[in-house]
């Protein structure tokens, strides 16, 4: 194929891709020059949102999780409601809905950390309302299922097995640290308990290389997975803060550095999906999502990392480097690519509502200039916010996906509203948007028909050479 050839394709990827979910193309209203002939359509809204458009789309997600996640047990044939608590029977299971959404899965691990973020920005309870259920749902059930295994031995096949035995990060980590999120924020009943399970399954439980990096046995024996940073690291400073002991911290921040030395590519500034000891030259793979993981742990961390820390400025120059490597790859839709670096391969929602969150997060925080990022992170705004239906469901997420060793596996894994990897992310993205576009350290000029961060104390800008 030559390079036209290259082009074209890549074009009616884009095209297919987005026309999917966009209603474009899109005139920027912020123009109001209708008869504008410089002024461009575009496949998504590229224009400042307002707090009350975000906001709109961030109750669309939370009315569509509250309704796909409901809180009882029914018997596992038929469905019925089992009202009875007294004596487990063999066959209660949770209730799931047609998307079949875990409730105890890693994935509500971050709907969690977004409805609470969501609810702290908005100041709207029902965000935090919907993790206070499910956390008392946890704390009045589990009790029942430890009685149900207890008698049936059901191994894998009780509803709480990731809760009464956890056998992986993903059991553990995500969930754990969004149980002490909650916590922190006095949202639900105490947790405690449980989170001591899972926190020492992350702290002791996990496989490990011998210099300690989280790790995992599969796909090949000694395996290590971008994804456990997030499975991990965030779980690790969380217990850091809860318990004020800093070998958490310390563990949390060597975790990140191995990890990227393990996984990090300092040429083109991304993430590998995975590392294996038998083959620890393999070629490299750019999954979205991994990144978008690495990249929120490193966040996530830096949240509540002592500013003192030695690790502090480590873990900051390690996000400061990926998100620019990252940020040089956003396609024309505000959207980044399931293989970051590969054009042909599909616009992906989650990967890109971790990076909008976690752009928008890093300038709230200082950690990086919003003259540099501010656009980046409005233009992944102006793509993310199409995939999001008007029933609050969020299309466009890769499913679930394992370390793999090649580009056909990773280009065709499918996406669907029904992968819950996409919710929580835009909820986190969604909610700090909104402080973005309130930030009181710059203003966001529109001029050249384009956006401008510009510092408040960075001096006066002049137009006076345009037309």
């Amino acid at each position: 194929m030559n390079l036209n050839a290259k082009l074209l394709a890549s074009l009616i990827a884009l095209a297919l891709s987005t026309a999917a979910h966009a209603d474009g193309p899109f005139r920027n209203t912020d123009n109001k020059n209708l008869k504008d002939t410089a002024e461009g359509s575009y496949p998504v809204p590229y224009k400042k949102p307002t707090a009350a458009e975000i906001t709109d789309a961030l109750q669309r997600v939370r009315g569509y999780m509250e309704s796909h996640t409901p809180t009882r047990v029914v018997h596992r044939k038929g469905g019925a409601a089992i009202t009875d608590f007294s004596t487990p029977v063999a066959d209660a299971v949770m209730d799931t809905t047609d998307a079949d959404f875990g409730l105890q899965a890693y994935e509500m691990g971050v709907v969690h950390a977004g409805m609470l973020r969501a609810a702290e920005v908005t100041g709207d309870r029902r965000f935090s309302d919907l993790t206070a259920r499910h956390l008392q749902f946890f704390a009045d059930r589990l009790p029942y299922f430890r009685a149900q295994e207890a008698r049936f031995h059901l191994e894998r096949n009780n509803s709480f097995a990731r809760f009464l035995d956890p056998r992986s990060l993903d059991d553990a980590g995500s969930m754990c640290a969004a149980m002490m999120r909650a916590r922190a924020a006095k949202v639900g009943p105490d947790m405690a308990s449980q989170i001591k399970v899972c926190g020492d399954w992350v702290a002791k439980g996990q496989f490990r290389l011998k210099d300690g990096t989280l790790a995992r046995e599969r796909p090949q024996a000694v395996s290590l997975w971008a994804d456990d940073m997030y499975m991990g690291v965030p779980a690790l400073a969380e217990l850091g803060r809860m318990s004020g002991k800093r070998a958490y911290f310390d563990d949390a921040v060597r975790n990140v550095l191995q990890f990227s030395s393990y996984l990090f590519d300092e040429k083109d500034g991304l993430y590998t999906h995975g590392w294996n000891a038998n083959n620890p030259d393999a070629p490299h793979f750019y999954w979205g999502r991994a990144n978008g993981w690495a990249v929120l742990s490193m966040s996530d961390l830096l949240d509540v990392l002592p500013k003192d820390h030695p690790g502090y400025p480590q873990v900051l120059a390690q996000l400061r480097k990926a998100l620019r490597g990252i940020g040089q790859l956003q396609s024309g839709s505000g959207l980044w690519h399931q293989m970051l670096d590969r054009n042909d391969s599909y616009l992906e929602t989650s990967a890109t509502a971790i990076f909008v969150y976690t752009y928008a997060h890093a300038i709230n925080q200082g950690w990086i200039s919003p003259t540099t990022y501010g656009d980046i992170a409005l233009a992944g705004w102006a793509g993310l916010s199409t995939r999001i239906g008007k029933d609050g469901a969020v299309d466009g997420t890769c499913v679930g996906t394992t370390f793999a060793g090649d580009q056909v596996y990773y280009y065709n894994r499918p996406a669907s509203k029904d992968a819950l990897h996409g919710y929580g992310p835009t909820l986190l993205a969604g909610a700090e948007m909104i402080k973005l576009m309130a930030n009181p350290a710059f203003e966001i000029q529109y001029k050249v028909r384009t956006y401008h961060f510009v510092p408040k104390d960075g001096g006066q800008t002049s137009y006076r050479e345009h037309p």
